[in-house]
């Protein structure tokens, strides 16, 4: 986080959550960035929360200036500042404004820390994937649905290769990162961030494909809505997309390394994943879980167990 004096030629860009407040965080984001000669903007959909301290700019022009991203907010306000940079090369880093934060390392305690780690180059960059799907980019899933109180009927082809059809509540395709999300509540498979794959989970099967299909990253995916007059509805990272007309399709993709997320320590990130997981009904044992408690506390627990 280094420019010269003059104008900055290094620019911090600021994505806030919609509705808590992350003012403490963006403070210390000024102070910091104007310590070292650099600029810190948001878009102006953003104005409002982000204080009169922070330049805003046109959404279209803000993605194009900005040399990191820096989230403040929960995993939601982290996937949407991904979405806005994949293909960038623009690093993302997140700090946690919200609840479970699976994306998320840095809490706002971390912050200084944190910032004094970027600007040193104290850091790896962990790449995360996204399935592309026309105009759309989804890191966690994407989800096709019938109206409520309606199933859904989805066609498969993979490659150019009809391979049966969906009957259900829903159908959902997502990325490793996503895996552990709807995925995992519907039954579907955790599958390893380091692998580039798709899995495609049907939400309550009546008939047809009853189980996860996991694809390649060069496998093409296209999703269709057979119904004459029934249109389907499908969203991305759980936001609304619209809506999958009668005889339309969705055709999807994975892109690799679409975007890279900050990290400081990956050991202690995927440590707190573990605690997180177990919360969500990871099946672990009573021994299993205590290895998840950092050694400080076992030994304190330890110690006031002996009196």
């Amino acid at each position: 986080m280094r420019a010269s004096s003059g104008r900055p030629h290094f620019t911090v860009g600021l994505v806030v959550h919609p509705s808590r407040s992350v003012l403490d965080s963006i403070r210390l984001i000024t102070r910091y960035a104007g310590r070292s000669g650099a600029a810190v903007i948001a878009r102006w959909c953003d104005a409002e929360r982000v204080g009169p301290d922070v330049v805003t700019v046109a959404p279209e022009e803000f993605a194009d200036r900005v040399d990191v991203l820096i989230s403040l907010g929960g995993d939601g306000t982290m996937l949407g500042a991904m979405r806005l940079v994949v293909g960038r090369g623009v690093p993302v880093l997140g700090v946690n404004h919200g609840n479970l934060g699976f994306l998320i390392e840095v809490g706002p305690q971390e912050l200084e820390p944190a910032l004094d780690r970027l600007a040193e180059g104290r850091y790896t960059l962990e790449p995360h994937s996204c399935l592309e799907a026309g105009d759309s980019r989804a890191f966690n899933d994407i989800v096709i649905a019938a109206e409520p109180l309606s199933s859904l009927t989805l066609d498969l082809e993979v490659n150019g290769l009809r391979h049966g059809y969906y009957r259900g509540d829903a159908m959902i395709a997502c990325t490793p990162t996503g895996s552990t999300a709807y995925n995992y509540a519907a039954g579907g498979p955790v599958i390893s961030p380091s692998a580039p794959a798709v899995a495609l989970t049907p939400v309550a099967p009546m008939s047809g494909i009853s189980r996860s299909v996991i694809l390649g990253k060069d496998d093409h995916i296209v999703l269709r809505n057979p119904s004459g007059e029934v249109p389907l509805i499908f969203s991305v990272d759980g936001t609304s997309a619209g809506p999958l007309q009668p005889g339309a399709e969705l055709s999807v993709r994975l892109r690799t390394e679409a975007v890279d997320v900050v990290r400081f320590d990956a050991d202690t990130h995927s440590q707190r994943n573990r605690v997180k997981l177990s919360l969500l009904d990871l099946p672990l044992r009573r021994d299993q879980l205590v290895e998840l408690i950092p050694q400080p506390l076992r030994d304190q627990a330890e110690r006031l167990r002996r009196g």
